[in-house]
């Protein structure tokens, strides 16, 4: 029997077909270039701008009706439809009271002064941002016709609600954004709504033309960055990369490896406090043979052992346009440190490289002095603080700086230079090297002998601006005579306040040594009174 009950029928009027949306657009185009009320009232565009503003309006219009449909996903989509038309309107109306064009045909953005390029909001404490602040606080970036090219949202925490105010202005500017710097901009909220926010952003800015994405200071780890992963798989024009501090462990770094395909430009690689490990560190070596362009590369403090250190030297061969190379804070140790030294030979660009802390010891500063040494670059910065290097090396570190007349600053604290090794690299300074201005060598077991030679080689430098030798050990003969060669330049003599003029060679060993024989001591006298107690 057939159901003779009247059938409801539901028509869906939203999303409109894009034949309808490009006829829209001709009409916007039609009501800004040609006679009204509103363009005798306030003048006309020329075609071409019309056109132009027309797909501006009617991409903003959508995305603000696309906003509300998806918040009543139930409806028919005439609620939708009514604020499409609405914004429209209201966006045309705007952009004509900026006023006419000129009868010669020049566009309206011609006719107006320069615009800002820059929308910062990052000024001022740390705060959420929810819905309401959002509307107000992004309303330049909705104004038509706006320069803005760079944006930085850093320093404000977005809630999910400020995150959808802000999703169809990005959606409406990505074809003109260059720069887009998102640090720090999920703080405080939790994972769920974090990885939300993260999402919204991402489909917001897809298939952007940015040249610059910031990221950093998220606590992305891989949840974080896959949620960016629309964004990132888009992107064919980044120039620079900025994942800082973002929680980047061995499965993110891989993340980053697979969701970046496109690094062909990439001249700008960041890394910093991050857990990649040896693992992570393979991963992003992927992508710094992907990257030829490459001229800064950073992967400090990411916990990269002897493995990854190779991994990433060997990477590194790729990159001959390398300028700045800061690998600092890791666990490279000796083989690393070889590896490296190969592929710093073949480098001609470098000028600052930034190497302490990498456990190289003599042999692994040894293959990178003598590489730097043999190879063209016009190294202005050279840092190898922390590396348990001793008087072996010297000579080596001596050759090189000798060799490099561009350096500006040395940094070889924290080592086990003595006065030997010092004398032998203050010498290597005598001839020339008319840009030095800066020489650490603090915490060497430096003495007089050290100190003086130094001083004597800064003095003399034109421009020279800082000398540290505090924390070592020179008499206070010494410390009066290097005090005296600077009494016409006091400025130019760092602080002596942790200098120890009674001080041995080796007497933090000993030290360690004797509490360590104590402790042990202590703990045995415990042992022997120790009583076992079943009732504990």
């Amino acid at each position: 029997m057939s159901d003779s009950r009247p059938h409801t029928f539901s028509i869906k009027l939203w999303p409109p077909s894009l034949p309808t949306r490009q006829a829209l657009i001709e009409r916007i185009t039609n009501n800004l270039s040609s006679k009204s009320v509103f363009t005798d009232k306030y003048g006309s565009l020329t075609v071409d701008h019309a056109t132009e503003n027309a797909k501006r309006i009617e991409d903003v219009a959508f995305s603000t009706a696309n906003q509300q449909f998806e918040r009543e996903p139930d409806g028919d989509g005439a609620s939708a439809v009514q604020l499409y038309a609405k914004q429209c309107s209201k966006l045309i109306l705007e952009l004509l009271k900026k006023g006419p064009v000129a009868a010669k045909g020049e566009t309206l953005s011609q006719q107006e002064s320069p615009r800002e390029t820059v929308f910062d909001i990052s000024q001022g404490k740390r705060a959420f941002i929810e819905a309401e602040e959002a509307e107000e606080l992004l309303k330049p970036l909705k104004e038509l016709g706006n320069g803005y090219t760079k944006i930085c949202f850093s320093n404000r925490s977005f809630g999910l609600g400020a995150a959808r105010v802000a999703e169809p202005i990005l959606a409406s500017l990505k074809d003109q954004l260059k720069v887009v710097d998102l640090s720090d901009f999920v703080a405080g909220r939790p994972e769920v709504e974090a990885l939300d926010v993260m999402n919204i952003f991402s489909n917001a800015l897809e298939g952007s033309v940015l040249s610059s994405l910031n990221l950093s200071d998220n606590a992305l780890g891989e949840k974080g960055v896959r949620a960016f992963g629309t964004l990132l798989k888009s992107l064919s024009s980044l120039e620079e990369l900025y994942l800082m501090n973002d929680g980047i462990s061995k499965e993110a770094a891989q993340a980053v490896s697979e969701l970046i395909p496109s690094t062909e430009k990439l001249r700008v690689l960041h890394f910093h406090n991050n857990m990649t490990g040896d693992e992570g560190a393979v991963a992003i070596a992927e992508v710094v043979k992907r990257s030829p362009l490459l001229e800064s590369f950073r992967c400090s403090s990411t916990r990269v052992d002897s493995v990854g250190g190779i991994a990433l030297s060997e990477a590194l061969e790729c990159c001959a346009h390398m300028k700045k190379l800061d690998l600092r804070d890791n666990m490279f140790g000796t083989e690393a440190g070889v590896s490296l030294g190969k592929t710093l030979s073949s480098y001609k660009h470098l000028t600052e490289l930034y190497l302490s802390y990498l456990n190289l010891e003599d042999e692994g500063a040894i293959a990178i002095a003598e590489a730097l040494k043999e190879s063209a670059s016009p190294i202005e910065v050279l840092e190898m603080a922390g590396n348990d290097i001793t008087v072996g090396a010297a000579s080596a570190i001596a050759a090189c700086v000798a060799a490099k007349q561009e350096l500006n600053k040395l940094n070889l604290s924290e080592n086990e230079l003595k006065d030997e090794g010092c004398v032998e690299i203050a010498k290597s300074l005598e001839e020339d090297h008319p840009k030095l201005q800066y020489i650490d060598m603090s915490n060497n077991y430096i003495r007089r002998a050290g100190a003086v030679a130094l001083a004597d080689v800064v003095i003399k430098k034109e421009g020279f601006k800082l000398l540290n030798v505090d924390g070592n050990i020179i008499s206070e003969e010494g410390v009066e005579e290097v005090k005296e060669m600077f009494k016409k330049k006091p400025e130019l003599l760092g602080d002596l306040d942790e200098n120890d003029p009674d001080g041995e060679e080796g007497d933090d060993d000993e030290e360690e040594e004797e509490k360590e024989d104590e402790e042990d001591g202590e703990l045995e006298s415990k042992l022997k009174n120790l009583e076992v107690n079943e009732d504990d």
